[in-house]
């Protein structure tokens, strides 16, 4: 019996060890992405050269490369997601790290519309909330399963609703959207660190697929965070 109760409590060190270690990979790629995404979005929000390469000045409305770079994130998660299995593990990666740079070009939009001072203060607020957000659900013993299926319905509201607004333009839906979606993607990010924690508490580490779903999982905390932040920044950011 007592060697039993031993080989257990080794099990649950060992598995814990094998999450801690995955989702500390999931983190460095997450934080590697956000990285590129800021310094590419700085430099053309801050840049009339660059930033022209998106906007043409003289109509005021997006170049060819701006709607390519404004639409094109949503190939790459579609891509990535529905053709893990069947993409390499380098491919996989390359198509990550490309797509951060492209969500830094279609972000740099939002030096147009608010005050740099705002955006980092925003940014700061977003980093706290997911920060705080992570060690819940990381530390936890609730499962969140059902409270992330709630936060997934509260998803779909919010892309219907702004769907909506597209065509409505209005100001206090837009307001609503927004406060709902910082409930929204706070909640969703405590549920995606479990979710992701109980994943690579079963997964062989150093192996292709191991790799696979560390660059899946910093892809999903990385748009929880991109989503928060642009959801606080519309509720809170100073206008130009």
């Amino acid at each position: 019996m007592e060697t039993n109760n031993f080989n257990y409590v080794q099990s649950k060190e060992e598995t814990s060890a094998l999450s801690k270690t995955f989702m500390s990979s999931v983190f460095s790629w997450m934080f590697a992405a956000l990285a590129i995404t800021s310094i590419v979005a700085y430099y053309f929000g801050n840049s009339l050269e660059l930033i022209s390469m998106l906007i043409n000045p003289e109509v005021g409305g997006l170049t060819i490369l701006g709607y390519v770079v404004m639409f094109s994130p949503f190939a790459f998660i579609l891509i990535m997601s529905f053709g893990m299995n069947r993409i390499s593990y380098p491919i996989l990666l390359f198509l990550f790290i490309l797509f951060s740079a492209v969500m830094g070009m279609s972000l740099s939009f939002i030096f147009l519309a608010y005050t740099a001072s705002s955006i980092f203060s925003t940014f700061i607020a977003a980093s706290a909330m997911f920060g705080v957000m992570s060690l819940v659900g990381y530390t936890t013993k609730t499962d969140l399963t059902k409270f992330g299926s709630i936060m997934m319905m509260g998803l779909v509201g919010i892309i219907i609703a702004s769907l909506i607004n597209m065509f409505m333009h209005s100001g206090t839906m837009d307001y609503i959207i927004s406060f709902v979606g910082v409930l929204v993607f706070t909640g969703l990010t405590a549920y995606d660190v479990q979710k992701l924690k109980n994943i690579g508490a079963g997964v062989e580490l150093g192996t292709a697929a191991a790799g696979k779903l560390v660059i899946m999982g910093a892809l999903n905390l990385y748009m929880d965070f991109i989503n928060l932040f642009l959801m606080l920044l519309r509720l809170f950011g100073d206008k130009k």
